[in-house]
């Protein structure tokens, strides 16, 4: 498997009482294939907040040992267990996919590691699959779906068809999506690595649905886009989409197929406070040329998390890094965040407009407040 080193890490010595040497942050990420540019976006965001600060994180060394995990449960599991068992790698983060993650995280926080999920957060692990050293960052898989479904409600949608690959992110999608539309829904599974979605779309127009939702990140979500608008279903068919579905590159790649699509976030490019400007400031300075995306904006979270705990303690003493990790002791660039009982986020959702920008690209517009500081459904089921 291709190793790749961040430049922006280093191995030295921290001037940190009780630190001997750098922390290394193994970073388990897809770079490769259709969603590839997804785990760059991971990769890119940690480095720079290391980068930002002077190759540390809370004032201590660190060194990032990013490998890809290709999409592959196995090639994650393999990874995984060469950072724990043979590098004595404590922090680990970056998967994007489910179904990795589901291979990696309990194997790695049963030998004693953290794994802080920038990403992937599926359902299983939520509830009675919880963990002391698991913390997720970005959202439960349902959680941001249920914020589509409850946008497509106040719209006053009643039928629905919704779509996602047949894995355990996309059956978490559809579940979320259904809980708080509370409509009537036709169902319809994908493949994870499918490009041609014909099939689908005379299914959508045989249903006659009053809105379709849909959940196909990176590659996926570019060609179910286009070939909607090819199908002539755009001008028929609204959509209310989640942030996956419409995140920067895949906005850039489909252009006006992404103009008044409808969707849900829980953060936006246009946030107005400090910690999201700051790092919308550095992504700009280091990536202008490429868009920025909610992938990037959680990993940076992520980095900032770490971070603040390594402030506070090493990972060697796992009680006191724990601690520090739940008190989220940290500026979040999506505003008020906490961790709920299952150390899942508490975090508010928004509404977003799909508009054409200044340059004539697709741009989300953030619009109102759909749900106020909300956890997720699974939470009381953890016993921690």
């Amino acid at each position: 498997m291709k190793k790749l080193l961040a430049a922006a890490s280093i191995l030295a010595l921290s001037t940190m009482p009780g630190w001997a040497e750098a922390v290394k942050i193994g970073v388990i990420t897809t770079l490769s294939g259709p969603p590839g540019y997804i785990g760059e976006q991971v990769r890119d965001a940690i480095a720079l907040a290391v980068e930002q600060g002077g190759g540390k994180l809370g004032g201590v060394e660190v060194e990032l040992v990013v490998e890809d995990d290709g999409l592959n449960p196995g090639n994650g599991r393999q990874i995984a267990e060469k950072f724990v068992n043979d590098q004595g790698i404590k922090i680990l983060t970056g998967i994007v996919f489910s179904n990795v993650a589901g291979a990696v995280v309990p194997d790695v926080v049963d030998n004693g590691a953290f794994y802080l999920s920038s990403n992937a957060a599926p359902s299983n692990l939520a509830g009675a699959g919880c963990n002391e050293n698991y913390f997720v960052v970005s959202w439960q898989n349902d959680s941001l779906h249920e914020a589509t479904g409850a946008a497509a409600k106040s719209l006053g949608y009643k039928k629905a068809v919704a779509l996602a690959p047949n894995y355990q992110a996309g059956k978490d999608a559809i579940a979320g999506f259904k809980r708080l539309f509370e409509g009537e829904v036709e169902e319809i599974y994908t493949q994870l690595d499918q490009t041609d979605f014909a099939s689908e779309m005379a299914r959508i127009r045989a249903a006659a649905p009053e809105v379709v939702f849909q959940f196909h990140p990176g590659g996926l979500g570019i060609a179910f886009l286009k070939q909607y608008q090819q199908a002539g279903l755009l001008g028929q068919i609204p959509m209310v989409l989640s942030e996956p579905s419409v995140d920067g590159v895949i906005l850039n790649a489909v252009g006006e197929a992404g103009v008044g699509v409808k969707a849900t976030t829980h953060w936006n490019e246009d946030f107005d406070n400090d910690a999201s400007k700051a790092f919308v400031a550095a992504w700009r300075a280091k990536h202008g040329d490429r868009p920025i995306t909610y992938y990037a904006q959680q990993a940076w979270d992520t980095a900032q998390l770490i971070g603040s705990a390594l402030s506070k303690a090493t990972p060697d003493d796992a009680d006191a890094f724990r601690t520090a990790l739940r008190a989220a002791d940290f500026a979040s660039t999506r505003g008020d965040f906490k961790f709920g009982a299952n150390q899942h986020p508490v975090q508010s959702w928004y509404m977003v407009d799909i508009v054409a920008g200044p340059n004539g690209k697709p741009q989300a517009v953030t619009k109102d407040k759909l749900r106020d500081m909300v956890g997720d459904v699974y939470a009381d089921q953890c016993k921690m």
